[in-house]
């Protein structure tokens, strides 16, 4: 039975009913090389051709400038779905993309030891 507000796409006992690499037409590889922390936003174009739901809620999530991560986490699907979805949006000019700007050398050795530092503390 479904959830109330989450129509025919969760089911309470078998969950999502629509597995989520049907939603990328079973595609694992984005066109566009995208990070967790690149930025995407809505260039106000509109896509031509069909696009899914997903892709829908994607691009509604993106009229300020968002992380795939943050996509991800809000349409409650792989990354690597999202950025499938990200690049299909990039692709057809709905969105536009963003490498994440490092403002510290991210191989930094002081910079990894604190990361890692921080994780065994959460452990």
């Amino acid at each position: 039975m479904a959830t109330a507000g989450d129509g025919p796409w969760l089911d309470d006992a078998a969950g999502r009913l629509v597995r989520p690499f049907t939603v990328s037409n079973g595609r694992t590889r984005p066109s566009v090389a995208l990070d967790l922390i690149s930025q995407v936003m809505a260039t106000g174009a509109t896509p031509l051709g069909y696009l899914g739901p997903e892709h829908a809620q994607a691009l509604d999530l993106c009229r300020a400038p968002v992380s795939v991560a943050e996509v991800a986490a809000h349409l409650k699907l792989p990354a690597a779905v999202t950025k499938v979805l990200l690049s299909d949006l990039v692709d057809c000019g709905a969105l536009t993309t963003k490498p994440p700007e490092f403002h510290h050398n991210p191989t930094d050795r002081a910079l990894l030891e604190a990361v890692l530092d921080g994780l065994r503390r959460q452990l």
